[in-house]
């Protein structure tokens, strides 16, 4: 009896209750309102309208950001001209992608960046977690529409502790014409700086020759001196194995600096440098010269000796010169903005003769070959379209510090000889100049170091040669197979004053202030008919005194970094090196024949 009474009773004096409140309230705003003036009753609506606003305003703004959490991000927006993009991706992301730190990049992505899907990943970005040590997987779907076919940029500081730093791996069928399945050296810090700052003077495009006019060539180096060679002279890209044999004798920190270069392999060298070079272009309708990567030198090398023909000697070189005119550029000019690296003298490729006992090759004389700019290290003085080189030497620095410290070395070095000659008597040759100078020499030998090179003392791994002229004020200076000789910036990277026979050697040979101006403030010169005819080298020697050697010391040690090569591939940031003034002189030269009509006029 008492539970129906009970809800009964609570089920009616609820609403009553409420209906009071509701009541009383009602009354009580309608009293409040009826007693304020007309102003006042204003104010109050305006502030009853502001809060319902307000309270409007942070409804629709938190349901906004609520959308945008729980929405998938847009792609980044890249302003227009912008020449480089950066993609950090930290390792926690990798760490989440489904193939072990494989990054996998949609080409819609792609397709907007400025530079046509360039992918360039920073050194932050972390590595450590890939399958393959940082190797980078991109589908061929993701570059079909890249502009060279899905070149990456990798930067080299990224790739540190990879085996072969920095080597990129892209499959075959993406990569079809990468020299070798796909692997690639190119460091991002090169390509980065590519669209701005240094090339006012023009851009270099590179062929991609088919292999068997380079790549083949230095895989199987075997082949050109035969059996002697142990092929490990294309390590370090051309530079050979590290000269550890130093220890001891050098500063142990810059012994990484030191190689053990062959002479001839500076084709090799031009090439990696080019490819990495900051005025290097990826597009051949931009470009202002063309540059073939031929190791004409390096194949030459094979057939000169034992029993070759002038047809074996002759048939790379007219293989390229058919591949070229097929080229649309090549067409474009007659090939007279194209220059060519000859780690060669250019009288190995001027052979005027058919006979097969006739020397060298005829590939400078082909008619083809009559436009191009061509880089050797032994010019001929009377042709203008050619520029001299310094041979690669030993010391290859990989940065400025490499070359304070190398030079503050040999200045302060204490030197115990007058002079030095390295080299032997070539007993084949009749009245031979340097027979002349070892008899001089050996007669000297309180003042002069001879290293006898008919010994073997030579070399690659054996250290007599720095150790001359390290230790000699003066080194003399022959002409070699050639007027020019590798001796000579041996001898100089030293801090060795030379000491010249023929003009020919040196003050004729180098443009673009490689040497210095003024033979006279770092070398000496004695004519070789004068040394012939009874002139005393000793007392021509003697006359220098000690501030005045110490002088033109300086002058040489000053000028290092003009002929040596540096050992990154993009070149030091700095110091402009032999490559680098080399580069400069192809392109100035292109320019004032340009200008003067010369170029571009023949065989048109």
């Amino acid at each position: 009896m008492l539970l129906p009474i009970f809800g009964e009773s609570t089920e009616l004096e609820g609403p009553t209750k409420g209906h009071k409140k509701s009541r009383n309230l009602k009354t009580r705003i309608k009293s409040f309102l009826s007693n304020l003036t007309p102003i006042r009753r204003s104010l109050v609506f305006v502030v009853i309208l502001f809060h319902v606003f307000l309270l409007w305003y942070l409804t629709l703004t938190i349901a906004h950001n609520l959308s945008l959490s729980l929405s998938p991000r847009a792609p980044p927006k890249f302003q227009a001209g912008e020449s480089r993009i950066v993609v950090n991706i930290p390792s926690k992301t990798y760490g989440r992608l489904p193939n072990k730190g494989k990054s996998n990049i949609p080409s819609k992505i792609y397709g907007s960046l400025p530079n046509k899907g360039v992918s360039n990943v920073s050194p932050a970005t972390d590595h450590g977690s890939l399958t393959k040590k940082g190797v980078l997987n991109i589908s061929p779907e993701t570059h079909g529409s890249l502009a060279n076919e899905g070149v990456s940029n990798i930067s080299s500081t990224t790739h540190d502790s990879l085996s072969n730093k920095g080597v990129l791996n892209i499959s075959p069928e993406t990569h079809g014409s990468l020299r070798k399945e796909g692997e690639l050296n190119i460091s991002s810090t090169t390509y980065g700086s590519l669209p701005n700052e240094g090339c006012d003077s023009g851009r270099v495009y590179v062929y991609d020759l088919p292999t068997m006019f380079n790549y083949d060539i230095m895989n199987n180096c075997t082949e050109i001196e035969p059996p002697a060679d142990k092929c490990d002279k294309n390590l370090n890209d051309g530079l050979g194995p590290v000269a550890r044999e130093f220890a001891g004798m050098l500063p142990e920190s810059i012994i990484p600096a030191f190689y053990w270069t062959d002479m001839y392999w500076g084709e090799v060298i031009f090439h990696d440098r080019m490819l990495n070079h900051k005025c290097r272009t990826l597009e051949p309708e931009s470009a202002t010269a063309f540059y073939i990567p031929f190791y004409a030198g390096l194949r030459l090398r094979k057939y000169l000796f034992d029993n070759h023909t002038a047809g074996e000697r002759d048939w790379h070189p007219e293989m390229l010169v058919k591949w070229l005119q097929e080229q649309k550029w090549w067409k474009l000019s007659n090939g007279s903005d194209h220059f060519i690296m000859f780690g060669r003298m250019t009288w190995d490729f001027r052979r005027r003769g058919d006979g097969d006992a006739d020397w060298g090759t005829r590939f400078l004389l082909m008619p083809a070959m009559q436009n191009v700019i061509r880089v050797s290290v032994e010019r001929s003085i009377w042709d203008d379209l050619e520029i001299a080189v310094p041979y690669p030497s030993i010391f290859h620095p990989r940065s400025e510090s490499d070359i304070i410290e190398w030079q503050e070395f040999v200045r302060s070095r204490r030197r115990n000889h007058l002079f030095t000659l390295v080299g032997g008597g070539r007993s084949k040759i009749k009245n031979d100049f340097r027979a002349v100078l070892k008899n001089t020499c050996l007669h000297e030998s309180s003042v002069c170091r001879h290293v006898d090179c008919s010994l073997n003392n030579c070399v690659d791994g054996k250290t007599e040669v720095m150790a001359a002229f390290l230790d000699s004020d003066f080194c003399l200076q022959p002409k070699g197979d050639g007027l020019t000789r590798r001796s000579v910036f041996d001898c100089m990277v030293a801090g060795s004053i030379p000491v010249f026979f023929w003009r020919g050697t040196a003050y004729l040979q180098y443009e673009f202030s490689i040497m210095p101006d003024e033979p006279e403030s770092y070398s000496v010169f004695i004519d070789h008919d004068d040394v012939r005819n009874g002139t005393d080298i000793r007392r021509v020697l003697e006359r220098y005194g000690r501030e005045e050697i110490e002088r033109m010391r300086e002058k040489v040690i000053e000028y290092i970094p003009r002929f040596m090569y540096a050992r990154p591939s993009r070149g030091l940031e700095k110091t402009r090196d032999a490559f680098d003034i080399a580069i400069d002189g192809v392109l100035r030269k292109y320019k004032d024949h340009m200008e003067s009509g010369r170029i571009g006029t023949k065989y048109e």
